[in-house]
């Protein structure tokens, strides 16, 4: 399964919500692929404006947020571009404080989710077993100049590869020239998300914040520049814990869906 998300999708999609506690905010879908409980990828966009707060909360899938724009605090921690976030399945995060000119970011998932659990309310809805954060440091992307000169492809590792398949990588790909990336198998399906530069694939080329996802059962994929060359952030997400895959575990998320 590979499926992309876009910027011209993201901005027909970008609407303004607000939640039960007053919290305001834009969101752009850039990739939807429906609703099925296994496999459903997503992107969505968050505007978070000028001092507005979104408390300590979780979620019931993995996921990964990039921030793009602006800056602020997540928890005790700054953040602004390019930072990658990755928490876990029921692994409490936050609260995210923007700054004086607001903070941008991605939220990536390979299963759709609607809402999520806030720590002030929804404490007995918690499941227990394993919790997990990963934060990298900052990432400035090349200017053009600097692409061109490279002489062949390069990878840095935001989260270096975890044997549970967890990781979030850089590539740095000349113009024309090609890589391959790391194989998705056994993970939960990867993310590619164009920082600068062009990604070319199957005659689609995708720009800026444009993504694609590969399932678990495609190849590695080949990272394909386009004139200017790419750099290209990898983000795969693993398996989610075996724990909230129980009956017990299931009900409640059936439960929390419902109440959603």
């Amino acid at each position: 399964m590979i499926v992309t998300g876009t910027r011209a999708h993201g901005d027909m999609r970008r609407r303004f919500l607000q939640l039960p506690d007053g919290f305001e905010y834009h969101k752009g879908e850039w990739m939807e692929s429906g609703e099925d409980p296994l496999l459903s990828p997503t992107v969505f966009l968050i505007e978070q404006g000028a001092g507005k707060v979104l408390p300590t909360h979780w979620h019931r899938e993995n996921q990964f947020q990039v921030v793009v724009g602006g800056a602020g605090t997540m928890g005790k921690h700054h953040i602004g571009p390019i930072m990658v976030h990755y928490a876990g399945a029921y692994s409490g995060y936050g609260p995210i404080i923007a700054g004086p000119e607001g903070v941008m970011y991605f939220t990536i998932r390979a299963v759709h989710e609607q809402g999520a659990m806030m720590a002030s309310r929804d404490r007995d809805r918690m499941v227990r077993g394993p919790k997990r954060q990963e934060s990298s440091e900052s990432y400035q992307p090349l200017d053009d100049a600097a692409i061109a000169a490279l002489t062949s492809p390069r990878c840095i590792d935001l989260i270096a590869p975890a044997p549970d398949k967890l990781a979030a990588q850089v590539w740095q790909v000349p113009p024309g020239a090609s890589a391959q990336a790391l194989d998705p198998a056994g993970s939960s399906g990867q993310f590619l998300m164009v920082l600068a530069g062009e990604l070319q694939h199957n005659g689609q080329a995708l720009h800026q914040w444009e993504t694609m996802f590969v399932s678990a059962d495609e190849p590695a994929q080949q990272l394909q520049a386009g004139k200017a060359g790419v750099q290209v952030l990898l983000m795969q997400i693993p398996p989610k814990a075996d724990v909230y895959h129980t009956p017990a575990a299931r009900e409640a998320l059936a439960a929390m869906a419902a109440a959603s």
